[in-house]
């Protein structure tokens, strides 16, 4: 899985434009995470790499969720995410890794929350 997290962000960042704005980036989340997605009971492996206002990651299961990658931002206790990548109409657009949700730190442990109910819990590599 790593091996392809590293060529999935060696491609983003390649297709995207890597300039940062200081204002945006997001140092206090910054890294590597892995963990687990949760929607109404059911549940992924996942791994997310936050780097300078950039994401990229990816599912154990496909497209559950979703994520891609692409450009984040944050704002007090809520991170908003706008996805970069050109997804099918064959799957539920809501498990996109996008739009706002709202974060918790607590020491290596990151928590995001969306309104619909959907949880990433992320530890930190």
């Amino acid at each position: 899985m790593k091996t392809r997290l590293f060529i999935l962000m060696a491609l983003a960042f390649s297709l995207t434009n890597c300039t940062t704005n200081t204002e945006f980036v997001a140092d206090h989340i910054s890294g590597n995470y892995l963990g687990v997605f949760e929607r109404n009971g059911e549940t992924s492996t996942v791994e997310i790499r936050f780097i300078d206002g950039n994401f990229i990651g990816e599912s154990e299961i496909e497209k559950f969720p979703a994520i891609c990658n692409g450009v984040y931002s944050t704002e007090d206790n809520r991170i908003t995410f706008t996805n970069n990548c050109v997804w099918t109409a064959d799957f539920d657009w809501s498990l996109i890794l996008s739009g706002e949700w709202t974060f918790s730190r607590n020491r290596s442990e990151l928590i995001l929350f969306k309104s619909n109910g959907d949880k990433y819990t992320l530890i930190r590599q």
